[in-house]
């Protein structure tokens, strides 16, 4: 898996990584950041000896937004917009596409579209030092990765207003208590349990879980009766898999199942 300055992309033990790593900068993103971002996340997609995926940060940021001394910032509302759609943007449309777990592991503050980045994964393992800030409006400008899609569905309406309109910091503690967070841990233990939780999901059987996560995303936008008749027909392709035949027989065995994807 190829990386590029500032990000760091490998595979290991089913297990994709996407690791920012400019922590002077507090992992602030290029343009080629997000170019290499959004295709690893194709890339990971496309693979399957890839399960699961983690987003991380080094240093004490996960990611700081934008580094709008490579982005710069149009003074054209046509190139304003052609920022977004052409080089933000494809990041999140390709985090969609990812039917594998996508968790987060926020080793620090979040702020902006580094939020947004957070955001848009499916689970969110956070540090104790982890702050998250929505801080666009606080420099006169709305959320522009996503945080006005992503944070009312996560914290509810109201508080997603809230966070949206003050551009305030939540900790750790307080994110778990919105839902902001789904879990915290120590510091010093965040790349352990998130390569821990990561390898848990990679090891259940690939094609039910990629379904499941399908069957939930479908779910957000249909009726009972579509969600079931979706998930009758999940039902019948998880059944035919051979992944489906060994879980049973490692079930009856009492032994460890080896799943294939197949």
């Amino acid at each position: 898996m190829t990386s590029t300055p500032g990000l760091d992309v490998r595979v290991e033990d089913h297990v994709g990584w996407i690791v920012l790593d400019r922590p002077r900068q507090k992992n602030a993103f290029t343009g080629d950041m997000l170019r290499a971002w959004a295709e690893a996340y194709r890339a990971f997609q496309a693979d399957d000896q890839v399960r699961a995926v983690v987003v991380t940060g080094t240093g004490d940021a996960f990611c700081a937004g934008a580094d709008l001394a490579d982005l710069g910032q149009s003074r054209t509302p046509l190139g304003s917009r052609r920022l977004m759609t052409e080089h933000v943007h494809p990041v999140a449309m390709a985090a969609e596409d990812l039917a594998k777990p996508l968790i987060a592991a926020v080793n620090g503050a979040a702020v902006g579209a580094g939020m947004d980045m957070a955001l848009m994964c499916d689970y969110r393992i956070v540090s104790e030092r982890a702050r998250f800030s929505e801080g666009y409006v606080r420099v006169g400008l709305v959320p522009g990765d996503g945080g006005c899609h992503y944070l009312p569905r996560i914290v509810g309406r109201s508080r997603a207003l809230r966070l949206l309109w003050t551009g305030e910091f939540v900790g750790a503690d307080q994110a778990l208590a919105w839902g902001l967070a789904d879990e915290t841990c120590p510091h010093d233990r965040l790349a352990v349990r998130a390569r821990e939780f990561a390898g848990t999901l990679a090891a259940r059987p690939p094609v039910a879980v990629e379904l499941i996560k399908r069957a939930v995303r479908a779910g957000e936008h249909a009726d009972l009766r579509t969600s079931l008749d979706l998930i009758a027909s999940h039902q019948a392709v998880v059944q035919s898999t051979a992944d489906s035949a060994e879980a049973l027989a490692a079930f009856a065995g009492d032994r460890p199942a080896r799943y294939t994807g197949e």
